[in-house]
């Protein structure tokens, strides 16, 4: 049986996007079969014009120069490295309602499901992570 790893995205910020694709895209590149599902705050990462401008938190403009010095991938550099490595990107559906988001909203290639999508995944994943 091959490795799957399930993450929940339900936060939208800088530091939670760097967690879910760095965590998604090293387990996609080692072969193992990856699906993130995003919630609430976490549609941010996905969203066509948010996740191109996810701000620094307040405090840690520090962290830019690092980010730069390390070679770090921009949020939008890790999303297209992830889907060419085959991770599965769900938009959850009843967030969306809730926050009156169409799939047009998001990036391409997404897949727009509610938890039982995800849970069919999950249920035999190896590692589920939640950020």
């Amino acid at each position: 049986m091959a490795n799957k790893l399930a993450i929940i995205a339900s936060n939208g910020g800088l530091f939670d996007a760097y967690k879910v694709f760095n965590i998604a895209t090293a387990a996609a590149a080692t072969d193992t079969e990856v699906a993130i599902f995003f919630t609430f705050e976490g549609l941010n990462l996905i969203h066509k014009q948010a996740y191109q401008q996810l701000p620094m938190p307040a405090g840690k403009e520090h962290f830019e120069q690092g980010f730069k010095r390390a070679n770090v991938p921009s949020i939008p550099q890790l999303v297209e490295l992830a889907q060419e490595l085959g991770v599965k990107i769900i938009a959850c559906q009843m967030t969306m309602d809730v926050m009156n988001l169409q799939k047009e909203d998001f990036i391409e290639g997404i897949d727009v499901g509610g938890a039982v999508t995800f849970l069919d995944f999950a249920q035999d994943a190896n590692v589920t992570l939640t950020f």
